[in-house]
């Protein structure tokens, strides 16, 4: 059945479960650092009991287990709403990159505890991860307390497109370089040339802005494809990180919203 825009551009009515599963499973890719990997992709039997993420000479991050056999069994939900989106356990510690709590502090209220809902509702599953090890400082946190945030009205809309893009699939922290003072959203954003290392090698983070250098030359359709099946227009495989099969999940009007906002950025060359 057809839904109208009409409809998804309702208003939130508080966290549910259903948006916390979508979001999970879906666009938030959470699994794509939680879940352990196996040679056929992540161990679907063994979902968000965490594993090693990233090891670089800076730090060795291992995304915990955030299933209700670990220690966030004895958080309550405000802890764990806290931990997820301003990246401070309930003992006052900060967790390190590379969870994106630059964009995180943007997830609203009902986002956020749709979120929580869910993750309540998983499979204990039981394995102990060893600590994340930073051999560089961690601020002391990541901005002031959120206090409470809404977001956009759901619907196809370069304002709803932004949510989707930042707080939620976080899109934009990993297509926006990094310099010495923290992400250059200001003067260049999705410009791409973040790189990642991993077995695959070192993939580089694309140019999303509407530059010749980015989108320009794409059509939606191959856009789309990019996003939920990683391939590009030539129908070669993209490398990792870049969690495919999770924004395979995005709702058709979701995924139209990503591309609207995308098409805004101000167009911007490659990274030097």
């Amino acid at each position: 059945m057809a839904v109208s825009l009409a409809l998804v551009g309702m208003a939130e009515a508080g966290p549910t479960l259903e948006r916390g599963e979508y979001l999970v499973r879906g666009p938030a890719g959470c699994g794509n650092c939680h879940t352990p990997l196996g040679p056929d992709g992540p161990v679907m039997d063994q979902e968000l009991s965490g594993r090693l993420v990233i090891e670089l000479p800076e730090f060795t991050a291992v995304a915990p287990n955030i299933t209700p056999a670990s220690r966030i069994a004895e958080w309550s939900d405000a802890e764990l709403a806290r931990a997820i989106r301003e990246g401070i356990r309930p003992d006052g510690t900060v967790i390190g990159p590379p969870m994106p709590f630059s964009v995180y502090r943007g997830l609203s209220d009902d986002d956020l505890g749709s979120v929580v809902l869910f993750l309540r509702t998983l499979e204990p599953v039981a394995n102990e991860t060893p600590p994340s090890n930073y051999r560089i400082p961690l601020p002391p946190a990541y901005g002031p307390p959120v206090e409470s945030v809404t977001a956009p009205p759901r619907g196809v809309s370069v304002e709803y497109g932004a949510y989707l893009a930042g707080p939620i699939a976080h899109c934009i922290e990993c297509h926006t370089p990094l310099g010495p003072q923290g992400f250059k959203y200001d003067t260049d954003l999705g410009r791409g040339g973040f790189e990642f290392p991993g077995p695959w090698g070192v993939s580089v983070a694309a140019n999303l802005t509407s530059h010749k250098d980015g989108l320009a030359d794409y059509s939606d359709e191959q856009i789309a494809a990019m996003i939920t099946k990683g391939v590009h227009a030539d129908g070669t495989p993209m490398l990792p990180p870049m969690p495919y099969g999770y924004l395979a999940g995005f709702t058709e009007y979701d995924l139209k919203a990503v591309i609207l906002y995308l098409r805004s950025l101000p167009p911007l060359p490659d990274a030097p």
